[in-house]
């Protein structure tokens, strides 16, 4: 019997005409400054550095985890895009960075044409959202690498800030306030823990009664972008630091922003976390440092400011409709 690629489990013609149904939204997210089109070997960003003084370029790539496997077992795959962008979106923010354009990894098995559009549209509604263009991306189809039904995205994004603008740390010192912002729930961290806890009790389309929704409506909550409130509040207030709480939890990624000699004092008593963090830790009977270093807990973006900033940031992170929290200081 002849051996073609499609009978090796590839097959180009299927991914061909994904990618051309795909079309339309990703030319939706484009501007004036993308030159180039859907389907050459790169993607093409024209960049006005004339503009701008000393143009710094900012870059970050990540993935969603075992969040994957929620939106397999939900059948529901058009929020997936949506967090990476947003996940992606924040890393760069929180140093002063607006987006410029992103880019994106779809890597399975086997090609499922109606599972890889649903994909791309939160691609899309998460490029619109946070005014950045998706300009090119990379599917693959690899047979044996992937269990059916399996897939794994990831996600890269390109921004800029000037360079005085810059959120890098420098500045925070003994006595700067924590405020927090909350998250809408997991995020997408810790579901490898959170899975392996609460699908040993439920199911995905079980009802429970203290969130008020099915458990996989739960895991499946968008992470949220922060990039209006921080541009925002960057623009009012005088802001020395700013974290984005992912993998790590509060404290392993906000003391990446700290000099020696400084360190948080955290009041792990100033806010209510929310239900599902406490279903976690009951079901899973999780100690309480495993949670602070695995989740959120609640705690989705940290301003450090000065103590006299801190009433203003907090109407600003309120007129944004966030919930700001006072979490601790400096020392």
């Amino acid at each position: 019997m002849k051996m073609t690629y499609r009978k090796a489990g590839v097959d180009i013609e299927k991914g061909d005409r994904a990618v051309k149904r795909i079309r339309e939204m990703v030319h939706s997210t484009y501007n004036q400054r993308v030159v180039s089109k859907l389907g050459l070997f790169s993607g093409m960003y024209h960049f006005p550095a004339n503009r701008f003084k000393q143009p710094v370029l900012v870059s970050s790539v990540d993935g969603v985890g075992t969040k994957l496997k929620i939106a397999i077992l939900m059948n529901k795959y058009d929020t997936i895009g949506e967090d990476l962008v947003n996940h992606c979106v924040n890393d760069i923010a929180v140093g002063g960075a607006q987006p410029l354009f992103f880019l994106d990894y779809f890597a399975t098995g086997k090609l499922k044409p109606k599972v890889f559009e649903n994909v791309i549209k939160g691609f899309v509604r998460g490029c619109q959202n946070n005014d950045c263009a998706l300009i090119g991306g990379e599917t693959a189809e690899m047979p044996d690498l992937y269990r059916p039904g399996d897939f794994d995205v990831s996600g890269t994004i390109v921004g800029f800030v000037e360079k005085q603008h810059l959120i890098n740390g420098q500045s925070i010192k003994k006595g700067d306030i924590l405020v927090g912002v909350n998250s809408s729930g997991l995020h997408t961290n810790g579901y490898s823990l959170a899975r392996r806890v609460l699908l040993k009790k439920w199911n995905v389309h079980h009802h429970i009664s203290e969130l008020g929704r099915s458990l996989g409506s739960e895991l499946l909550q968008t992470h949220l972008s922060y990039l209006s409130l921080i541009q925002a509040a960057l623009k009012k207030v005088r802001i020395n630091g700013i974290s984005h709480i992912t993998g790590g939890g509060i404290v392993g990624n906000t003391k990446r922003l700290l000099r020696d000699g400084l360190t948080l004092q955290i009041d792990w008593q100033a806010w209510s976390r929310p239900p599902i963090f406490q279903i976690i830790q009951k079901a899973g009977q999780v100690p309480e440092a495993d949670m602070r270093k695995t989740f959120n807990l609640g705690i989705g973006l940290i301003f450090i400011v000065r103590v006299s900033e801190t009433d203003l940031l907090t109407r600003i992170i309120r007129n944004y409709r966030f919930k700001p929290c006072i979490l601790g200081e400096i020392r």
